[in-house]
């Protein structure tokens, strides 16, 4: 999924819908993203994975 489409329910990551895992909603610069549990660790830890899917997500800092 590129940036254009942050508004299909569906991980960010993985692309699972909300019909396949549970999903949670994400804000960022004035958009609302989508993720599940199991990639949130990746957004903690290695947020620059998420390079092309997140907008700035290869100058974030890892937590």
């Amino acid at each position: 999924m590129n940036m254009e489409d942050h508004n299909e329910k569906s991980c960010l990551f993985c692309k699972r819908n909300s019909e396949q895992v549970p999903l949670v909603q994400l804000d960022y610069k004035g958009k609302s993203y989508w993720i599940c549990p199991q990639h949130i660790p990746v957004l903690i830890h290695d947020p620059a994975q998420m390079e092309g899917m997140l907008p700035g997500a290869e100058n974030m800092q890892a937590g």
